[in-house]
């Protein structure tokens, strides 16, 4: 019997905060180097994460900017001594708020400036990984995910969820401009592509363009 190859990323999905936000640790398999996309809080636990399955962040990944994504961010890439990569500019104004959001919404929060800010067709490096960036705006202006192609996997945040999409009512944010990112950004990525949304469970976007009642295909025929 041949033995299953080792894939060349792996991730672990940590929910965290009182929002069950899904920050998610990919590294890679080689190096053994990582990444924290989205570390909202609850920072002990994310780096116990990392000492269980033996990775070493070397980097801070951040798809949006509202508090539930990235209050943590810049308290953690302190403490590591670690750079912030991404989200898209557009975002900034989010990110300077994350104190006065933090203390209304019981997160700590704190505003960062990245080391990148993060465009489309932008690719980000994990360890020996390249995923691809694609800058998805409508839940918040600045709203980027990561791909990972070899994996066909993505890490979407806020934009599309199963069974849902994300809440547009937020300063800035855009219905119209939301439903064209996932026609337009995430669907040519495949249909047997699987995706960590910012909550909840994971999906296909086979799966969401067969069902979703607000961006499959049906719903926008």
């Amino acid at each position: 019997m041949s033995e299953t190859p080792t894939p060349p990323m792996r991730a672990a999905i940590i929910p965290v905060t009182a929002f069950q936000q899904n920050c998610t640790l990919i590294w890679c398999t080689r190096t053994m180097k990582g990444a924290f996309v989205d570390a909202g809080g609850d920072l002990d636990q994310l780096k116990a994460a990392a000492a269980q399955h033996g990775v070493t962040i070397e980097k801070l990944l951040v798809t949006h900017g509202h508090i539930d994504h990235c209050g943590g961010t810049a308290e953690l890439a302190a403490e590591l001594g670690v750079p912030i990569e991404g989200p898209q500019e557009e975002d900034r104004f989010w990110i300077e708020q994350l104190g006065t959001a933090g203390a209304s919404f019981g997160i700590p929060g704190r505003p960062f400036e990245p080391s990148r800010w993060l465009h489309e067709g932008d690719q980000v490096t994990v360890g020996e990984l390249i995923l691809d960036v694609h800058h998805c705006p409508g839940h918040t202006p600045g709203h980027v995910i990561f791909h990972h192609a070899p994996s066909k996997l993505a890490i979407v945040g806020d934009v599309l969820f199963q069974g849902s999409i994300g809440r547009t009512d937020f300063p800035r944010g855009n219905h119209a401009e939301l439903v064209a990112s996932i026609t337009s950004r995430l669907w040519p990525l495949g249909p047997d592509t699987h995706f960590v949304p910012g909550h909840g469970p994971m999906s296909t976007f086979g799966h969401e363009r067969a069902t979703n009642p607000f961006v499959g295909d049906r719903a926008l025929a």
